[in-house]
């Protein structure tokens, strides 16, 4: 069950969501089956915890409908109230803090990667100094310390990769919450549509014209590898760019 304690935003750290339906930046659709849904407000979320020395109170968790890991409300001592990604296991009264300096690696604190003990799970790492979270964002990850070296610290990430991240960048100590959201079923076609999630189409059921795998008589297989709708390859295919400048941080790839 869901730990949430409040189901009203704050109104200071709300923006309205400009709904963009699986288009990119050009406008071009790039995901389908999607549109539509419930009208969404954005939480403004802290990726950069940069309120140093101050300690805040957790207040309240939250939903937010736009990602898959609950939110925590966090009131510090002077007053300011910011969004955080909530640990699991963290409650409301809970006192945390975010410091460049060694402290306590306690659930919800924020710290240099330099400063994590090994072993310790974290999530929300920076990795640019200064830049905020980029990843192990998402429900139930975590990411693992596994050594120091050379101005670098070796984590190991949900995907089973190993990399080098600069000891300075900031990451907050814990596994993120709702661990149990991808053995959740949506449970209903209504709840897709409020989501924004509109019925998807076999490529098998369309017309050859609409898609590669459509065609032939009376109900037939893909009859090839398969495509996608633009006939390139829908599986397998690595995207990742040749001599890309950051594999050089890469010390095993995540695979088998």
């Amino acid at each position: 069950m869901r730990n949430i304690t409040k189901s009203i935003p704050e109104k200071k750290l709300t923006e309205i969501l400009i709904r963009r339906a699986g288009r990119n930046n050009t406008g071009k659709v790039t995901a389908g089956s999607r549109g539509g849904g419930f009208k969404r407000f954005y939480r403004m979320i802290d990726f950069k915890r940069d309120k140093y020395d101050v300690s805040g109170k957790i207040v309240a968790l939250e939903y937010d409908p736009n990602r898959n890991v609950e939110i925590a409300l966090v009131l510090y001592e002077d007053g300011e109230k910011r969004y955080i990604l909530s640990p699991l296991g963290i409650k409301v009264g809970d006192t945390i803090i975010s410091s460049q300096k060694l402290i306590e690696a306690k659930l919800g604190n924020a710290m240099k990667l330099q400063y994590v003990p090994i072993g310790t799970p974290i999530h929300n790492i920076e990795l640019h100094i200064n830049k905020g979270g980029q990843i192990v964002r998402g429900a139930g990850t975590l990411a693992t310390v596994l050594a120091t070296d050379s101005g670098f610290v070796q984590v190991k990430l949900p995907s089973g990769e190993i990399r080098q991240i600069p000891q300075d960048c900031m990451a907050t100590v814990g596994q993120l919450a709702n661990t149990e959201w991808k053995t959740t079923p949506i449970g209903s076609a209504g709840r897709a549509r409020r989501m924004g999630i509109r019925p998807h189409v076999r490529g098998t059921a369309q017309d050859p014209r609409s898609h590669p795998h459509g065609g032939g008589e009376g109900r037939s297989g893909e009859g090839m590898h398969p495509k996608t709708p633009w006939g390139k390859p829908a599986r397998g295919l690595k995207t990742r760019k040749k001599g890309k400048y950051s594999d050089r941080f890469i010390i095993k790839r995540r695979g088998k």
